[in-house]
């Protein structure tokens, strides 16, 4: 088994723990199934200043206050009242901003986790799993992995109404994964 991540591995900015992910496995005990699958796509959100972040201008609501937890912590919510969305808060205690989990890459190599929704679906994830901690968490967490590979960036996906904010390159992917998502 690989070592699972320590505290001090999401106690950084959204924007370098979302490059830092990719590569990592991310690891789900689901009563008797044992799911593993690579990170290779991830989006970050800055917090307070990011227009497509939940916590843009401070704000702190019931929904997106897990975005002010210490950095390794699921932040989940509903998006369009239809898919579930798993992020990973980053940085400290008070200091808002997460990484989106947009897709998987399964040890099989099948497309049943490339997209956020897909994802949560294939884990079997959904509001219980908010706040849950990476580092304690009995059914989930995040191992490490030494490989190097090829990170490429792109603008986010979906947050048009974002403005400006839509268009930074916060979206990092393994260009070589067959597994990315459609965007």
């Amino acid at each position: 088994m690989k070592k699972r991540l320590k505290r001090d591995f999401y106690e950084r900015p959204a924007l370098a723990l979302a490059k830092a992910l990719l590569g990592k496995t991310l690891a789900r005990k689901d009563g008797k199934r044992m799911l593993r699958g690579k990170i290779v796509e991830t989006e970050a959100y800055l917090g307070e200043k990011d227009k497509a972040s939940h916590a843009f201008g401070g704000k702190i609501t019931k929904r997106n206050k897990t975005e002010y937890l210490r950095g390794g912590h699921l932040y989940i919510y509903l998006c369009y009242g239809m898919h579930w969305q798993l992020n990973v808060t980053a940085s400290f205690s008070g200091v808002p901003g997460c990484v989106l989990l947009r897709a998987l890459e399964p040890q099989k190599k099948e497309r049943i986790a490339s997209g956020p929704g897909k994802l949560c679906k294939w884990l079997n994830l959904d509001k219980s799993f908010d706040t849950e901690d990476l580092v304690y968490s009995k059914k989930i967490w995040i191992e490490d992995s030494f490989e190097k590979e090829k990170i490429a960036c792109s603008e986010r996906i979906g947050i048009e109404y974002a403005g400006e904010w839509a268009k930074k390159p916060w979206r990092f992917f393994l260009k070589d994964s067959p597994c990315l998502s459609k965007g």
